[in-house]
């Protein structure tokens, strides 16, 4: 078993997780630039999300301390993981922990819980990883007449060259993670 892949409470990895887990330690082992920020990089789940059409994407979990670390060597690594992957398009998503309106901390530690672990919160830091390294200029909410709520990001207009096929993907995959509709544009 790869060394590059460790899940939550030491269970097993399914078959696609250590396939992605074994492209990493290649990638390690073979391209010089990335091997040193790699060396004590690992993942804690990966996923493959349909996004219609026939379409696939690939969303890789990592650990939420090493989230500076991967955003760093991103653009090279989404490159090489997208050539291994028959151009399937690659996103790395920090893993994080919601905790419920009901948690309620020991009695040691009095306290509301943090707004990083709330619901909202989880789920915009999880936007920001999508559309990563592009910048999100602006979120506007839809509310539709029939009372479907349809998020409007804006992204950055500089990166509109390298993001805008990609926007069907983060759709998509952000509604199967999320189950909120989302549509993407691009701010001038």
């Amino acid at each position: 078993m790869s060394t590059k892949i460790k899940k939550a409470g030491g269970a097993e990895p399914d078959e696609f997780e250590i396939n992605v887990a074994n492209e990493l330690a290649q990638l390690e082992l073979s391209s010089s630039e990335l091997k040193a920020s790699l060396r004590d990089l690992y993942i804690t789940a990966a996923k493959e999300v349909d996004c219609g059409s026939g379409r696939k994407a690939i969303v890789i979990y990592v650990p939420y301390k090493q989230q500076k670390s991967y955003q760093k060597i991103q653009a090279r690594l989404v490159r090489e993981l997208e050539k291994k992957f028959s151009g399937r398009h690659v996103m790395i998503i920090a893993q994080r922990n919601i905790l419920g309106k009901s948690y309620a901390r020991s009695q040691k530690t009095k306290g509301l819980r943090p707004r990083s672990r709330t619901l909202t919160a989880v789920q915009d830091a999880v936007l920001e990883d999508i559309v990563y390294p592009t910048e999100i200029t602006g979120k506007r909410t839809r509310c539709k007449v029939d009372g479907r709520r349809i998020l409007k990001v804006y992204l950055d207009g500089r990166d509109q060259a390298n993001v805008e096929g990609r926007t069907d993907t983060y759709a998509a995959v952000y509604g199967k993670l999320t189950n909120k509709q989302v549509s993407f544009h691009f701010s001038s």
